[in-house]
């Protein structure tokens, strides 16, 4: 039922019939209220609803900061939101990827992609606290992720935007969104690309993907998305004919060009993969492997046992979520997702931040929104399992346990 609600929920007046595989469904005409809101920052009265989401929840967050830490933390405020990753981009940002002199570990610093690293460098002009600087990127990130996403589900349905940016920052990690990571810098370059995809705007669609991948490898996956809109969509190849398609290249452009430079520097194309699999034990083995790994895991280590279960049950969620992508036969959508379970289960010997991917997985949120819209009691069910396991991650990673 649930899977048919969501079917109906994403389908347009202008969709064709099932019986013909296609993308999504063209960009809908605007309301006419909010046509009547446009040039009144900030836009229209769903892009306001959805900074009110993002800046109440970055409120109540901060306050759940507050009491979560008596007795567990004492350390300062930032540093409770720029432990290891944020760290390792601070450093790069500082020295480059030789790290801090006597770093004994710098090698390890060629896994991260340049992007941050470079935003850091050039805010640092103005914001000296490098731990400040790299908040505040999360900060403004995340606005964006949150009109963007709006905007995203608005173009399925009209009045959902609402209901899956709600979906969005109650998903269990939704603490990166506070924490100076890269996932929030990320999305704030991948939903606009894919936004800017729907809406028939393929070039600058390459552009925010292509910035995308300077900051994570999951832009390549994010441009295999796009690759296949462009070829079902009808605002794609049957709309402009192949003269746009050189332009889909473009997001493989940063990751050949940091390629060359570890390659100047270390003689190895792969340094920041090796990296991956010397340091945090990102190689390949059989997904059953990588799955029991996991398992073992969660029960040898206690203190990390609720940790190791949240990461296979994220997986469980990505596989199901493709899944129910091949029923619904949104093939960029499977594009963009089936990669990220291939790298997530399968190209590491363990399954490790699987649920902070889950945040770029925004087909979930979308359905979730867009059925919950329709079906309140869809959202309550996901309300009701999310939420609390989101305060907890929040308090939990704030003070210093690692959630992902």
């Amino acid at each position: 039922m649930v899977v048919t609600e969501i079917e109906q929920a994403v389908a347009t007046p202008q969709a064709t019939p099932q019986a013909t595989p296609q993308a999504d469904p063209p960009h809908t005409a605007p309301n006419p209220q909010d046509a009547a809101t446009r040039g009144r920052w900030p836009g229209s009265k769903a892009d306001r609803t959805a900074l009110l989401i993002w800046f109440f929840w970055h409120v109540a967050t901060y306050i759940y900061m507050v009491l979560a830490a008596p007795g567990r933390t004492e350390a300062p405020f930032l540093d409770r939101l720029t432990p290891w990753d944020s760290d390792n981009f601070i450093a790069i940002a500082q020295f480059g990827y030789d790290g801090s002199p006597g770093m004994p570990d710098a090698p390890k610093l060629t896994a991260f992609f340049p992007g941050m690293p470079l935003l850091l460098r050039y805010l640092h002009v103005i914001i000296t606290d490098w731990s400040l600087a790299i908040v505040l990127v999360s900060l403004v990130a995340s606005a964006v992720v949150a009109v963007a996403l709006s905007r995203l589900s608005e173009s399925f349905r009209e009045g959902t935007g609402t209901w899956t940016v709600l979906a969005f920052f109650l998903s269990p990690f939704a603490v990166f969104m506070l924490a100076g990571y890269s996932e929030a810098l990320f999305l704030a370059l991948a939903i606009p690309a894919w936004l800017l995809a729907r809406r028939g705007r393929w070039e600058a669609a390459a552009v925010c993907a292509a910035l995308a991948s300077s900051v994570r490898i999951s832009g390549l996956f994010l441009a295999a998305g796009l690759a296949v809109q462009f070829l079902v969509a009808e605002n794609g190849l049957r709309a402009t004919g192949w003269r746009k398609a050189a332009w889909l290249a473009l997001p493989g452009v940063p990751v050949l060009a940091y390629m060359a430079y570890l390659h100047s520097r270390t003689g190895d194309w792969l340094a920041w993969k090796h990296a991956e699999a010397e340091y945090w034990g990102r190689y390949a083995v059989s997904p059953k492997e990588a799955f029991l790994n996991t398992w073992h895991r969660s029960l040898e280590v206690g203190v990390l046992q609720t940790s190791y279960r949240e990461e296979m049950i994220a997986g469980a969620v990505l596989v199901g979520l493709i899944l129910l992508e091949l029923a619904r036969r949104r093939w960029g959508n499977v594009a963009y997702l089936a990669p990220q379970a291939v790298a997530l289960l399968a190209m590491s010997s363990f399954y490790m931040s699987v649920g902070r991917a889950s945040l770029l997985w925004w087909p979930l949120y979308l359905a979730v929104g867009i059925t919950g819209a329709r079906r309140p009691w869809v959202f309550m069910a996901y309300l009701a399992i999310a939420a609390p396991v989101m305060a907890i991650n929040v308090g939990n990673f704030t003070t210093g346990a690692w959630v992902g």
